[in-house]
């Protein structure tokens, strides 16, 4: 089995260090593509976690940097119109020739999110509804036909213009550790995007993915099991787990404890983390994207002369 590993651009790290400039970001995928990491990726917040916009910061990326996908980590499809996105995202997938892929999710059930939708003028409750019937228009829409459309959103006989590279549009990978979540995605998206958390429930709720596609007479091997990661190399053990800690605490504003409890996060030494990495590997992952916490260009180096290690 191959696997891909992907990096996750640091946006909102930056933002908090008040180093809002995209050089470096642009820099840094670049890096990441040329040890030979395979796709690039950008986290999506307006106000509970500010950071750079990722449709915008992606099509950058996806223009500068050949041959590497480019995904959202993930994005909230529900604070844009979906008309508007599926133009943004059909441009995307044109300026990347069908290398942008589409993580989504929902949103936590946090105060600060609350905060962001009442800002964007979204309504927070009935947010699954609002994403699912989002992304049947963005469908519709890319196409290339005239769309007439009655629901939450009006399209008379209208046609969007560009259609996506991709015939039928970029792949939609769903972020959500829910078993009703993972039973939506199984049936009607093209691929599965948990946080975590532990690596037996991973496998778990992975076999639990795969069944309802089967029972929806949808062929797994036509869908990606993804996984995001927190890791921190460091030889010592303790401080690397202190500071994925207070990274986790600055980055949520919440206790790590509590962020732990439902993210995939290891910090140690590079044999170690790599261990840890592989065991998702084993349990089904095929695409891993890592959120790095520490100096992120030797790790980027280490863990891409150590890919081979990633097999189990």
């Amino acid at each position: 089995m191959s696997i891909k590993i992907g990096y996750l651009l640091p946006t909102r790290e930056n933002v908090m260090q008040n180093r809002p400039a995209a050089g470096p970001l642009l820099d840094a995928a670049k890096y990441a593509a040329d040890l030979g990491f395979d796709s690039i990726w950008a986290g999506d917040s307006l106000l509970a976690r500010p950071r750079h916009d990722p449709l915008t910061l992606l099509a950058a990326v996806a223009g500068a940097v050949p041959q590497v996908e480019v995904g959202t980590a993930v994005l909230l499809p529900v604070l844009r119109n979906p008309v508007v996105l599926a133009q943004q995202l059909a441009t995307i997938d044109q300026i990347s020739a069908g290398r942008l892929i589409v993580g989504a999710g929902i949103a936590a059930n946090m105060p600060a999110i609350h905060a962001e939708f009442t800002a964007a003028g979204v309504p927070f409750d009935k947010r699954v509804g609002r994403m699912m019937e989002g992304f049947r228009l963005c469908r519709a829409l890319w196409r290339g036909e005239a769309v007439q459309w009655d629901g939450r959103w009006q399209v008379q006989d209208a046609v969007l213009g560009p259609e996506p590279h991709r015939p039928g549009g970029p792949p939609i990978w769903i972020g959500t550790g829910a078993l009703p979540g993972i039973e939506r995605c199984a049936k009607h998206y093209d691929g599965w995007f948990p946080i975590g958390p532990d690596v037996e429930t991973f496998q778990a709720r992975r076999q639990h993915f795969i069944d309802t596609a089967v029972a929806h007479q949808r062929d797994p091997a036509q869908l990606t099991t993804a996984l995001y990661l927190t890791l921190c190399v460091m030889d010592d053990a303790e401080q690397a787990d202190a500071a994925i800690d207070r990274y986790l605490a600055q980055y949520y504003g919440v206790p790590a404890a509590t962020m732990r409890n439902i993210q995939a996060c290891k910090g140690g030494r590079l044999e170690d983390v790599l261990a840890f990495v592989r065991s998702y590997v084993a349990a089904g992952a095929e695409h891993l994207v890592m959120r790095l916490v520490g100096d992120h260009a030797p790790t980027l180096q280490a863990i891409a002369a150590q890919r081979a290690a990633l097999m189990p």
